[in-house]
């Protein structure tokens, strides 16, 4: 496969063409979300002038048509990530309403006060507000592996607190908040020898790594749609066939039932029974040349180019004595470059760089107890993506530059 050319990709996306505050663009906020290429611009722009009606319950011409370009974008995604079948993928709202349709669908109806739910201190808060919803509710156990002062997680404590018997394990794959790589396939091969349900967020692997969820052996994944390239408001649940059959439907209305009467109802097949009501079926058509754009440039190609600029952007930071978290070594790095400059709050940071016309992420991240145990209060993050290129590191060191220049920021000796 040809190597990425991210200045023909930039090409792509119109938004890479805009002026902030007078300064070229230079967007290193791809973790929170990416830009949309051209093509799916077009596209869900092409469908709402062309195709636009209902999804499942029409027998005319839109109704079919947008009924098909729904569902062949659900077929593209089960080739994509390599799912067994596209009906054990469930479109949701986002990653967040996946984890949460895990809580409510499967662990409050299989779950009982005592059960042990096993997590790390890295996650999301989308990977650990429901389950403490859920422990005040039904007084399920919540442990934490804790996170080792470099951002990694130890496998060896990883098998210590499994061998305790959690009925349920669930993790991130790549932190979104230091770029931690965590090794998915032997996290998710420890949680199953423990007899433990394992289910992986997935959501910043899945735009920057290949993912086989049939090698993987995991029982939920959790992913979305608008950090690939994607459009927003859609989210995916991946489960095992048989958990997502034994499972109790998530939400209630139209399209999820099979039969109604005024004393009982049944549900409808998968992905449908967890689907209810009208789909966001535009964005989730449009999914579908966000996936054909990314089988395109090939996310081995993404991954290299994303982690060779943040490791550029990494050495600027060092160079002037910048706390950079995270691990240490490259190999556990993703495109995530998260720090912090001495004396500054992370949000001072954001500023300054933004009247560069560089974008970058500052605060906690959605990761507050992550953040406690590295001793911060936040970070700025820059986040790279397939489209950056080296101007875009050029724009970063200069916005720092000037950042301990304006502050009169001394370079702080030593980098975490």
């Amino acid at each position: 496969m040809a190597a990425l050319d991210a200045k023909k990709l930039r090409e792509d996306f119109p938004i890479l063409k805009r002026l902030v505050r007078g300064k070229p663009l230079a967007y290193l906020d791809n973790a929170a979300t990416t830009q949309k290429p051209r093509q799916v611009i077009d596209f869900l722009k092409n469908f709402y002038e062309n195709h636009n009606a209902n999804v499942h319950r029409g027998v005319h011409s839109l109704s079919e048509e947008s009924t098909n370009m729904a569902e062949a974008a659900r077929t593209k995604l089960a080739a994509f990530v390599g799912a067994p079948k596209p009906e054990t993928l469930i479109f949701t709202r986002n990653a967040t309403e996946s984890l949460n349709l895990i809580a409510h669908a499967w662990a409050r109806k299989f779950l009982k006060a005592g059960d042990v739910v096993l997590s790390t201190e890295m996650e999301h808060h989308s990977n650990i507000v429901p389950w403490q919803l859920l422990a005040a509710e039904r007084g399920i156990v919540l442990k934490f592996v804790p996170v080792e002062p470099d951002g990694t997680l130890d496998p060896a404590k990883v098998k210590a607190m499994l061998a305790e018997g959690p009925k349920l394990f669930t993790f991130t794959a790549l932190s979104n908040a230091i770029g931690t790589v965590n090794p998915v396939i032997e996290l998710i091969k420890l949680g199953k020898a423990a007899g433990a349900v394992v289910s992986v967020d997935a959501c910043q692997w899945a735009p920057h790594k290949t993912m086989d969820l049939k090698a993987w052996g995991a029982d939920f994944v959790s992913f979305s749609a608008h950090k690939m390239l994607g459009p927003t408001g859609i989210g995916v649940l991946w489960g095992r066939e048989e958990l997502l059959e034994a499972m109790d439907p998530f939400l209630g209305g139209g399209d999820m039932i099979s039969r109604v009467t005024l004393e009982k109802s049944t549900w409808n097949a998968l992905p449908y029974k967890f689907e209810a009501g009208t789909p966001n079926y535009a964005d989730q058509a449009a999914f579908g040349p966000a996936l054909d754009y990314l089988t395109a440039v090939g996310l081995e190609n993404v991954s290299a180019h994303e982690h060779a600029l943040a490791e550029k952007a990494r050495a600027v930071l060092q160079a002037e004595g910048m706390t950079v978290l995270g691990p240490t070594d490259p190999a556990k790095r993703s495109g995530v470059v998260s720090f912090n400059v001495p004396g500054l709050h992370p949000h001072d940071v954001g500023t300054a760089f933004d009247l560069e016309g560089v974008a970058v992420r500052v605060g906690h991240h959605c990761c507050q107890p992550l953040m406690h145990k590295l001793q911060c209060g936040g970070t700025a993050r820059a986040s790279f993506y397939l489209y950056n290129d080296e101007s875009d590191v050029e724009a970063f060191a200069r916005a720092l530059k000037r950042t301990l220049d304006f502050f009169r920021v001394k370079p702080k000796a030593g980098v975490r």
